[in-house]
């Protein structure tokens, strides 16, 4: 069985691809250095580097070449996301109290171009996947009308394929990760098209699920690191099991936060006073803007007190609160999957990223765990030289566990004709 992959970035979904039987024969991407990891990783694999705009009539004749007349059995594409993230710029953002319209933005018409590759080569299995707002997002066609993503895949692929996009979440499937993906998948595959039918709406098999796999279970008998100078990395252990050092007035904050809490609700800790009742910090929503509390108390209500809370030293020698929400500067906890992992790990005042009870984000070594990277071979290698920490930060941070797509490719080679798996 063959696949091709669009914005491919560094390849982390095709181990999943790989290990699942299937090999990649065609890839794309357009960040340099990204291309460069992927190279370095899947070095028989054929890249074409560049905007997928100008070069789709390169990227199907690299398939075509690679494939020699097989069928293609399966297309993996993840358009960029910031388009359609929460997080991202692509955001339904609020000017004078009204939404900015971003139907024509860029990033979101990059499916596109990917649907024109997807028609030409009509593989058995197209499976988009993306943040869960994709499902609501609208684009400015070829024609000027706007449409909402996913009306446009089935519109463009047309009667001979069924499917269609469901939201999961990545800690059913033994992912030790909070992280909501929307799998979009379609089929030309008779007995998968017949099942599809069948189910639905909701069509990925819950046969797929496992039990939720905790912090605890994934992380906690590795070797304690501290965010501070001679404390901060186990190379010994692993390479990758090191952590940036983080300034002492933080750690002060951090010291202080109890698991699954927030440095910003810490409370009194002079020993003469301890009181324990200073007002919590609040978020809130003013026109459309989410805003933080200017009203939560950096100084001791009781004793008055600096608070060991998110704060900076002003020119008249008295504290302010630092502007943040109560997810940053927040613990995570060990009973629990890890939240999700973005390319601001490796940041203390990122949301929920504090490592449960050792003061320090989580090591390089603990996301590829939480990422299910750790399950594959893989190298943050370019020419010989490693990557610099903030990239690999932003690799994992963008990309989708790889056992997640592994069990979704091992499922759909196990509904598919017989003949699929030989062609």
């Amino acid at each position: 069985m063959h696949a091709i992959s669009l914005f491919s970035s560094a390849g982390i979904g095709e181990l999943g691809i790989e290990a699942a039987g299937i090999k990649t024969v065609c890839a794309s991407e357009i960040v340099p250095y990204r291309v460069g990891l992927y190279r370095e990783n899947f070095p028989q694999t054929p890249m074409v580097e560049g905007d997928i705009w100008k070069y789709r009539d390169q990227i199907v004749e690299t398939a075509e070449a690679s494939l020699s007349g097989k069928e293609l059995f399966l297309v993996y594409a993840t358009p960029p996301c910031q388009g359609m993230s929460s997080n991202g710029l692509g955001r339904l953002k609020f000017e004078e109290g009204r939404k900015r319209d971003i139907s024509g933005d860029p990033r979101n018409r990059l499916v596109i171009p990917a649907l024109d590759v997807i028609k030409r080569l009509r593989p058995r299995w197209v499976l988009f996947e993306n943040v869960p707002g994709m499902r609501f997002t609208e684009i400015t066609d070829e024609d000027g009308r706007r449409v909402k993503i996913l009306d446009y895949i089935a519109a463009q692929l047309g009667s001979d394929y069924v499917g269609g996009g469901e939201v999961v979440a990545c800690e059913d499937f033994g992912v030790p990760q909070r992280r909501k993906r929307l799998i979009t998948m379609f089929t030309r595959d008779h007995h998968a098209a017949a099942m599809f039918r069948e189910l639905g709406g909701s069509f990925i098999s819950r046969t797929l699920f496992e039990p939720r796999v905790t912090l605890r279970d994934a992380v906690h008998d590795l070797p304690p690191l501290e965010a501070t100078a001679g404390k901060s990395q186990r190379l010994d252990f692993s390479p990758d099991h090191y952590v940036n050092v983080i300034e002492e007035r933080k750690l002060w904050w951090i010291f202080h936060t109890p698991e699954g809490e927030t440095a910003y609700n810490n409370q009194c800790v002079n020993p003469q006073c301890l009181y324990q009742l200073n007002a919590l910090h609040r978020d809130g929503v003013t026109q459309g803007r989410a805003t933080s509390s200017k009203t939560t108390p950096v100084y001791c209500e009781r004793c008055g007190e600096l608070l060991p809370r998110p704060s900076v030293l002003q020119e008249d020698g008295t504290y302010r609160l630092l502007k943040g929400f109560h997810s940053a500067y927040r613990r995570m906890k060990w009973d629990e999957p890890a939240r999700t992992l973005t390319q601001n790990f490796i940041y203390e005042a990122s949301d929920n990223k504090i490592h449960p009870s050792q003061n320090r984000v989580l090591s390089v070594h603990e996301a590829l765990i939480v990422q299910t990277v750790s399950r594959y071979h893989y190298r943050f290698d370019i020419a010989g030289a490693r990557i610099s920490n903030a990239r690999i930060a932003e690799v994992l941070g963008e990309s989708v566990p790889p056992y997640l797509i592994e069990k979704l490719c091992r499922w759909i080679i196990s509904i598919s004709e017989p003949s699929a798996a030989t062609t």
